[in-house]
Parts: C-alpha cells; structure tokens; sequence
C-alpha cells in the first residue's frame, strides 16, 4: 500500500525559500533543462518569493576554486541577498547555511539546487530529519543526466520530501488572486499562459474604449 505524506498547505507566514548552488560552473553542465529554462524557473521562484515576503537563503559551494559565482541574473533578482559560501556538500552541514534556515522561524522549507540529487535533495532531507517539513522546486532544480534526475526523485519521496513545481508552490503560498501581492506574483513568474491571457484581456479592454469623435 503507498503511503500518503498530505502535510498542510504553505503560506506566507510559515514557509522559507532556501536556493542552493546555482552557480555559473555548474549549470554549464545541465542537461534536464535548457540552461535558458532553468534559469528562467530559478529567477521567477527567486522573483516570486521575494514579492510574498518569504524569507530567502541562498548559497554557494566553493565559489572561488571550483564552480564560481551564482549566475547573474539571479543576482540581479535578488539584490544585497548574502550568498553563504562553504565546502560542505550537504549545505545543511555548514552551521552558518543551518543558522540562516532556522533563524527564518519556518517550518516550511522550500529546497531548490544544482544539482537536483545532491544540492536540493542532501538539505531537504536533513530537514525533514531535523523536524521540518521539506518541498523541492524540481523544475528550479537542474541535473546533469536522467539518471541522475530520476533517482533523485525517487529518493526524495522515500525520504518524505515533497516535490513540485516551482510556480505550484508560489501560488499555493499566495493563496487568492485578490491579494494585491498577486500581480507581482504572477509577473515574476513570468508564465507562458499567464502572459498571453494578460494580453488578451489588455486587448479586449482596448477593444471596448468608445471610439473617438
């Protein structure tokens, strides 16, 4: 019989975003995604959880001798944020990446990295070993072959960690499109068919101005 992990919904006040690694040297070696897409998944989950006011955590390993700098665009998205760098290959084993999660006071921690199987999965299920309840970004979380994605998702869901889509859990936390935070939410998003309706409506209401006499 599968088991059922159904923990209760995320919000603003209980969930952190903790970004892992998406450092210019290793997304060169992503193969699951297009490094446009993934940097586009990583941006708009960055870009969004700063408009829900979520607290932000965000490191790098080895920085100087090995894999260098987070890419810069997500620098740019989020500005002034303090990129932890350390050597350990679990962030989670760095007491200063383990003092900024738990100085967050959330229970809900929201994982994404790169890779995928190491980065995002090794901290997220020391969480859940630690108490907390654990989700990773799979589609802001980039690996480096298809094996390496699908053993990674299974052991993640052997391990009690909730895996989703960056987007999904966005407007989980945001929770009503009448909150004013939703424009800014969906825009850092920056979905497909989010955008195409916003056109359509612009079209419409353009449509319908009484014409000029």
């Amino acid at each position: 019989m599968m088991n059922v992990y159904n923990p209760g919904p995320l919000t603003m006040e209980n969930a952190a975003l903790v970004l892992v690694d998406h450092q210019v040297g290793l997304m060169t070696g992503i193969r699951d995604y297009s490094i446009a897409e993934l940097k586009h998944n990583v941006i708009g989950l960055a870009r969004a959880a700063k408009a829900l006011g979520l607290p932000i955590v965000t490191t790098t390993t080895s920085a100087e001798t090995l894999w260098g700098p987070a890419f810069p665009e997500l620098q740019a998205a989020l500005p002034g944020q303090d990129f932890i760098d350390r050597t350990t290959v679990n962030a989670w084993d760095d007491p200063r990446v383990e003092a900024a999660i738990r100085a967050t006071g959330r229970k809900k921690l929201i994982f994404a990295g790169v890779s995928l199987e190491v980065c995002a999965a090794f901290p997220a299920m020391r969480a859940v070993r630690e108490g907390f309840e654990a989700y990773v970004a799979v589609d802001a979380s980039g690996t480096f072959d298809m094996t390496k994605r699908e053993t990674g998702l299974m052991r993640l869901f052997q391990s009690g960690v909730v895996a989703a889509d960056a987007a999904s859990l966005m407007v989980e936390i945001l929770g009503d499109n009448a909150s004013p935070k939703a424009a800014e939410v969906y825009q850092a998003l920056d979905m497909d068919w989010s955008v195409l309706v916003g056109q359509v409506r612009a079209s419409a209401a353009v449509g319908k101005e009484p014409l000029a006499v």
